[in-house]
């Protein structure tokens, strides 16, 4: 099994967890003398199950990622810790950015006028800059996916 398949099986199983905890909620308390839409027990074994496929596949995921080159004396997981930050850089800069064209309400001259203390365009820049990076490593990533075995 490559990786891609195993994280396409990591999504579905956090798809059917989802769905196990709302329709254990939804069985967990019922009106008097009314029966549950589904049997609880049944539900909760289920969801043991899918969770023991869920940790096993995140594990073997780990390790193949963790064992993975990529590139000079990186692994695949330095390279998504890498692509997680400029993911996360640049949402921290657009925040930035969205913060600064908060409204002003002043009624009056007298009253306190707020300055922006950072360069939008500059910053911009940066945000597309480190956009491209994403995007170029989230690529690559992407094609190894395709090509590397599932320890």
């Amino acid at each position: 099994m490559k990786l891609a398949e195993a994280l396409i099986l990591r999504a579905d199983a956090q798809k059917r967890i989802a769905q196990l905890r709302e329709r254990l909620n939804r069985s967990a308390k019922i009106q008097e003398g009314e029966a549950p839409p589904e049997n609880p027990q049944e539900l909760l074994t289920e969801m043991e199950r899918v969770l023991a496929e869920y940790t096993d596949i995140i594990k073997r995921i780990n390790r193949t990622n963790a064992a993975t080159p990529f590139g000079e004396g990186l692994t695949l997981t330095d390279a998504l810790a890498d692509r997680d930050t400029l993911a996360m850089e640049r949402n921290m800069l657009t925040q930035l950015i969205a913060a600064t064209a908060q409204p002003d309400f002043r009624y009056g001259r007298s009253e306190i006028k707020y300055v922006v203390t950072v360069s939008i365009a500059d910053l911009q820049k940066r945000i597309d800059r480190l956009a491209q990076r994403h995007r170029e490593l989230d690529t690559v990533i992407q094609q190894m996916n395709w090509q590397v075995d599932l320890l």
